[in-house]
């Protein structure tokens, strides 16, 4: 019997070669499609939990508030992973992170090691990173102590035994004590080299402020979260407040979070690299849903328009004996037939595509990615979902169909064509749905690039330098601005994309404000082109004025500027603001008002910021090129930099590539929703092509009779494009007020967006009617021109 229904089946396939091929077509791009968004939002939803103990790790933040507005950080002071654990005995053990860029440098050797962590001996513990060589519990057990990677290994000592060899750091020595494997790629945390966390001096002593740090507790039960973060607030509001180092109304807040959440759910300044979102996973789950939808969509449409056509083996298969059951199987058995040679050809479809599919993603996965048990699982499921969900319609419709109404002359389904009119209906629904969120954020992304953020971030060149280099800054800066080519040098603690820096400041009046806060020299606020709209720059006058050497540096004192906000913050006006004296961790005067500047991503408002001069703070330095002789300057700089600096590589990077970066996510997006809403709208107009092609040839007998009459090709064209166009029109006015609904939401995330113009609708329409009027043209132009004799004998 099975062997008698896959014969039938596979000669209806290659009977109806057409409608086969648009079906198996139809079904492989929307399994490819479901195949690579499901490998990238299962490598996602597993980030960190490969540790043992996912589930009773949690993330410590901060949140602190010193007037003014409050701000979250994911750093702690070093107080609290050991205070804690004295303090709660739901905390099994805690560990502290601090990664910190190091230069590292074994015989001739020398690289910028990015990440470079200092690390508690806990750390093996509390995380499952395996050791390849060497020995957990004695790791970490010495200052002198170092863990590699297999991937720095190699890097460093080729083929040699790392194990006992000494790399330095800066100018300390560290012993090689093992060799970690790599982190994997679902890891939040990333490491190339760990030292001891007691190394730092700031680590050997305890305090809440001076957060710097990642602090990790291991939870001795699972479910303790909840509990432990009421006790957690109720100690807080307990701790002295001298020890928080807070006045008046200021606050601390300490916050813990699941491991296994902060990828998809945490965007916090101090996050171990840039997280996913939650919300752009859920996006990736509908879009391929909505793919495959369509794809069953056609299945559905084309058996249902070729029911008829199979009204004789119905019959005889009734006369025969063949009851409801057997012929509901029977259908259904092809829709799995087509759905599992749609599999088979996915997955080399999606071997083929996997290398466009990690340019689009920023993955790297491997093709072993496909061979996964849960993958080949979830594929055999696939292939019965869509078997029963495209199958199971038709199969009812023609398993029920009664022997005396198949042997009626002219048989067919009175509920057919408004069924396939639905479903092309829905079918564009979902196409213009996808080209509309596309274009709105294709224009937000064009926004953001466009956007005047108060700065000019084209053309300036980011070289990090680190504090080890302080001595040499203002030598270096003169002779980087004697290159040809090079329009100013300034430096800086941080890039202007994202200032993380947060401090707290106090007026004479007693107005407390928290802000960011900028350390950087006379030269940047030139060099980055902002606009004083009060009082002047700095000058380096004032850079000898700070640092007064009498009375033991007691009369030390800081040259502020600020920003509109943090100026209207504090009630003043720009104007009114310069002479104000205001004071962090020592006293100063405001000397200007800048315009406000986007220091952070366009997600977040403008907050207060506060710009000071202090040139031991510089970690970077910034070089304003001109954009005609940006090679010659690369290699003049680099030339310059082997001459004078001996102890650190040099690098570079552009700072509108990292503006960029802020956004990656959104380009990424932005790419996924493009690419697959031209596959949304080529599955919608395959369909539509096969059912017009299947109209047709049910009309070919009215199409002779009408031609015969002196009908001319455009009105028969408009007689078979009529209906189909206007369940296009239809379509977009269901799909435009949930598109504008929906992207209305997503821009919510952004605190400088697009508005939404009607225009876009209208585009996405007219595209979406240009494109269904090509489609059915094809074939309604065909008719048109066919022999009336030829049409009239198909009868």
């Amino acid at each position: 019997m099975l062997k008698s229904y896959l014969k039938i089946a596979w000669r209806n396939l290659r009977k109806n070669k057409l409608y086969a091929v648009i079906n198996i077509t139809g079904l492989t791009i929307g399994i490819v499609s479901c195949l690579l968004i499901g490998v990238y939002i299962r490598h996602e939803l597993s980030y960190d939990r490969f540790n043992e103990n996912a589930d009773k790790i949690v993330r410590v933040t901060m949140e602190f508030n010193h007037g003014g507005g409050s701000q979250k950080f994911a750093f702690t002071g070093t107080k609290v992973g050991p205070q804690f654990k004295r303090t709660f005995p739901e905390i099994a053990d805690y560990v502290r992170l601090y990664k910190w860029p190091r230069i590292v440098s074994y015989n001739n050797l020398l690289f910028k090691e990015n990440n470079f962590v200092y690390a508690e001996p806990s750390f093996f513990k509390i995380f499952s990173f395996k050791l390849k060589e060497g020995d957990i519990i004695d790791a970490l057990s010495s200052p002198d102590k170092i863990v590699i990677t297999e991937t720095i290994a190699k890097k460093y000592f080729n083929d040699e035994d790392p194990i006992g060899k000494i790399l330095k750091v800066g100018d300390k020595n560290f012993r090689v004590s093992a060799i970690a494997a790599d982190a994997p790629s679902n890891s939040q945390i990333r490491f190339d080299f760990l030292v001891p966390f007691n190394t730092l001096d700031q680590a050997k002593k305890e305090q809440y402020y001076g957060a710097n740090y990642t602090t990790y507790l291991l939870l001795k039960e699972k479910g303790q979260i909840s509990s432990l973060q009421t006790k957690i607030s109720a100690y807080m509001k307990m701790v002295d407040r001298d020890e928080l180092n807070l006045t008046g109304s200021q606050f601390v807040r300490l916050y813990i979070e699941p491991l296994t959440k902060v990828h998809l759910y945490s965007n916090l300044p101090g996050d171990a690299e840039p997280n996913g979102s939650i919300v752009y996973i859920y996006i990736l789950i509908v879009v391929a849903i909505l793919i495959l939808v369509i794809a069953c969509v056609n299945y559905v449409n084309l058996a249902i328009a070729q029911s008829a056509g199979r009204g004789a083996e119905i019959s005889i298969r009734k006369v025969m004996g063949a009851g409801r059951l057997q012929l509901f199987t029977q259908f259904i058995g092809e829709a799995l037939m087509v759905a599992t040679i749609g599999i088979v050809l996915a997955i080399g479809i999606a071997y083929i595509a996997l290398p466009y599919f990690n340019q689009l993603s920023g993955m790297q996965f491997s093709y072993a990615v496909f061979f996964n048990p849960v993958i080949m699982v979830s594929l055999v499921l696939l292939a019965l979902i869509i078997g029963l969900f495209a199958g199971a319609y038709p199969a009812l419709l023609l398993a029920n169909i009664r022997l005396s109404k198949i042997l009626k002359a002219g048989f067919s389904f009175t509920s057919g064509k408004s069924t396939r009119g639905s479903l092309i209906i829905f079918q564009f629904v979902i196409s213009i749905f996808l080209i509309i969120t596309t274009v709105i954020i294709l224009q937000q992304l064009s926004f953001i690039r466009n956007k005047d953020i108060g700065y000019n971030k084209s053309n300036v060149m980011v070289v990090p330098v680190g504090y080890e280099m302080m001595p040499q800054m203002d030598g270096l800066k003169k002779q980087l601005a004697n290159i040809p080519g090079v329009e100013s040098v300034a430096a800086a603690n941080n890039e202007p994309v994202n200032v993380m820096w947060g401090d707290a400041i106090k007026t004479d009046d007693g107005k407390s404000l928290t802000v960011n806060a900028l350390p950087m020299d006379e030269d940047f606020i030139k060099t980055m082109q902002l606009k004083i709209i009060a009082g002047s720059d700095f000058t380096y006058s004032d850079v000898l004025q700070m640092d007064d050497t009498t009375n033991n540096h007691k009369n030390f004192h800081y040259t502020f500027i600020l920003n509109e906000s943090a100026a209207r913050a504090l009630g003043w006006t720009p104007e009114q603001a310069i002479g104000k004296k205001i004071s962090k961790d020592a006293p100063g005067v405001v000397k200007a008002v800048v315009k406000d500047f986007n220091f952070k991503s366009l997600h977040m408002p403008i907050s207060p910021l506060l710009l000071f001069l202090d040139h031991n703070q510089s970690q970077d330095l910034f070089v304003r090129i001109n954009a005609n002789q940006t090679s010659a300057v690369i290699q003049a700089i680099q030339s310059l930099w082997k001459q004078r600096v001996q102890n650190r590589p040099f690098e570079y990077k552009f700072l509108d590539d990292d503006f960029d970066a802020l956004y990656r996510t959104e380009q990424r997006t932005a790419g996924v929703f493009s690419t697959f809403s031209a596959l949304a709208i080529l599955l919608a107009c395959m369909g539509l092509f096969a059912i017009t092609a299947f109209s047709v040839v049910q009309r070919t007998k009215e199409i002779g009779i009408r031609k015969v009459l002196g009908a001319n090709v455009s009105s028969i064209v408009l007689l078979i494009s009529k209906d189909f166009l206007f369940m296009v029109i239809i379509a977009m006015a269901i799909a435009s007020p949930i598109a504008w609904y929906m992207s209305a939401q997503w821009l919510q995330g952004f605190a400088y967006r697009i508005h939404i113009y009607w225009w876009v609708f209208a585009s996405a329409g007219i595209v979406s009617l240009m494109v269904a009027a090509i489609t059915v043209s094809v074939q309604a132009i065909k008719a048109a021109l066919a022999n009336p004799v030829d049409s009239l004998k198909s009868e």
